[in-house]
């Protein structure tokens, strides 16, 4: 704990994509990570918030926007308004090399404790640990073909999500009422495992400790997340440095443009 007289006290404000580059960096910085990108396996699984997770691993950018699936737009727009059809697959990394045209159920086969398989979610219990993810597949989705090998082989799950997808309730119940009432029936998937939110990537990057005080916003913060943060005098100048690289991130929509000019036809 960070106590006593010396302790400096913050608040901040993320938007969603500065906090999506935030926990990139920060799932990035977890030990077991950093062990696996030299002497193991990883693999990534497609979504939002697992882009900036592959180019902090990678250190490179990436087409985040091909990277993504199953997205989440208001009513009336669709997905190929920002993505075309691009359409970029998992990521599976050996010993510090990407494999091209593996797969994580694949790579899984063969993984172990010391290796690590990350999947974004949909919905988060904070103080419960437990994630959801939204299933519409009957195979289960990604989830469905590497929860087995995750539980049997105790591969390390690392779960990136931010606390915008707090949800007020219980996953496990709102599971139960999805496949109870909605038809088709879709499943709200119950998760654990590493999970890693904004608080997480501030102390492991940083050291400070965070609280969310606040949620909610306009003019672009809009599913924004307001924290304290308090730590030792230098831990606060380390989140200040860590803050000013990620203050100012575009939002998906802006980039999705600039995307399909690199990207796209690929």
């Amino acid at each position: 704990m960070v106590e006593g007289s010396a302790v400096e006290r913050e608040e901040i404000i993320l938007t969603v994509s500065e906090s999506k580059r935030l926990i990139g960096l920060g799932v990035a910085a977890l030990p077991v990570v950093k062990r696996a990108s030299q002497a193991g396996t990883i693999a990534i699984a497609r979504g939002s918030t697992n882009g900036y997770v592959a180019e902090a691993i990678l250190g490179r950018q990436i087409d985040r926007v091909g990277f993504t699936t199953g997205l989440v737009l208001p009513a009336g727009r669709k997905a190929s308004e920002l993505r075309d059809n691009r359409e970029v697959g998992e990521i599976v990394i050996e010993r510090g090399i990407v494999v091209a045209g593996k797969t994580m159920a694949e790579a899984a086969k063969s993984m172990g404790p010391d290796d690590v398989l990350i999947k974004g979610a949909n919905a988060l219990n904070y103080q419960k640990q437990v994630a959801g993810i939204l299933i519409q597949s009957a195979a289960g989705g990604t989830i469905g073909g590497i929860i087995g090998a995750v539980m049997g082989r105790h591969i390390t799950l690392v779960i990136p999500v931010g606390l915008e997808k707090e949800i007020s309730a219980d996953i496990v119940e709102a599971n139960r009422a999805l496949e109870r009432h909605l038809r088709p029936p879709r499943s709200l998937w119950p998760v654990t495992g590493v999970i890693v939110t904004e608080i997480e990537a501030l102390n492991l990057l940083t050291g400070v400790q965070a609280i969310q005080i606040g949620a909610g916003g306009v003019g672009g913060a809009e599913g924004s997340i307001r924290l304290l943060i308090r730590g030792t005098p230098e831990q606060m100048r380390a989140a200040g440095r860590l803050l000013e690289r990620i203050i100012g991130e575009p939002a998906f929509a802006e980039v999705a443009d600039e995307a399909r000019q690199m990207y796209g036809g690929r």
